[in-house]
């Protein structure tokens, strides 16, 4: 039985990274400091095992959605991705960029096709401008689908919807996919009582879950590490 390696997917060392979300990625009072969101615990992973830290930048917007076209765009009040992709991630050029939508759209109850139309979008504009490895996340599990109008249109079976078709999108556009919802376990004690956002360990689940498809898939997070291995005395 033949088992091949994973492609490497970006062999040198990461230098700029942006973060484009919603809420989670932003950060609020359902955790205790801004070190614990998980786009932050991410790039402290990162950190930790490269010899350069990396520049970072969190593109995180409350109750943000996809673009004009969802249906919680107008309750919203906030630039969209659509809006803001061009100046938050182009204009940054980042070799890493993680784009993390979908939460607030299915809880709109957003049409999935123009969800993935306008996702694609994004995605092609960023790839053509700037080339970076691009990891998309899943929807996070959360609890509170009957709360928030309008935000209360989603359910559990629309955000493994969601989720099948951000992998699918993934696949399409070479980028990786990070499958948060199925690392949280869909354990209602790794959401905060508001019913939509992580907790401290739900953060801690999904950065771990997006460093882990890094590491498995970009040899150059390794880079250092295999140095200092290399070098080290053998007895």
């Amino acid at each position: 039985m033949n088992i091949s390696s994973p492609e490497d997917h970006w062999s040198e060392p990461f230098k700029r990274v942006v973060v484009l979300g919603e809420s989670t990625v932003e950060g609020g009072g359902w955790i205790p400091a801004r070190a614990d969101r998980y786009a932050d615990v991410l790039v402290a992973l990162i950190n930790r095992v490269q010899a350069e830290p990396v520049e970072y930048s969190n593109c995180g917007i409350g109750a943000s959605v996809i673009s004009p076209k969802s249906p919680g765009y107008e309750a919203s009040r906030k630039p969209s991705a659509i809006e803001r992709y061009k100046t938050d991630v182009i204009a940054a050029r980042p070799d890493l960029f993680i784009l993390a939508y979908g939460l607030n759209d299915m809880r709109a109850g957003m049409d999935l096709p123009v969800f993935i139309e306008e996702m694609e979008r994004i995605i092609r504009d960023v790839q053509r401008a700037c080339r970076p490895l691009i990891v998309l996340v899943s929807v996070y599990h959360m609890t509170g689908y009957d709360r928030y109008p309008p935000f209360d249109r989603g359910s559990a079976e629309a955000t493994i919807r969601y989720n099948q078709a951000i992998h699918r999108l993934a696949q399409r556009t070479g980028c990786l996919y990070a499958d948060v919802y199925s690392a949280e376990g869909r354990a209602d004690w790794v959401v905060h009582p508001d019913g939509v956002h992580a907790n401290v360990v739900g953060n801690l689940l999904i950065a771990h879950k997006i460093f882990e498809v890094l590491a498995n898939n970009c040899s150059g997070l390794s880079a250092a590490v295999l140095g200092n291995d290399g070098g080290a005395q053998r007895d």
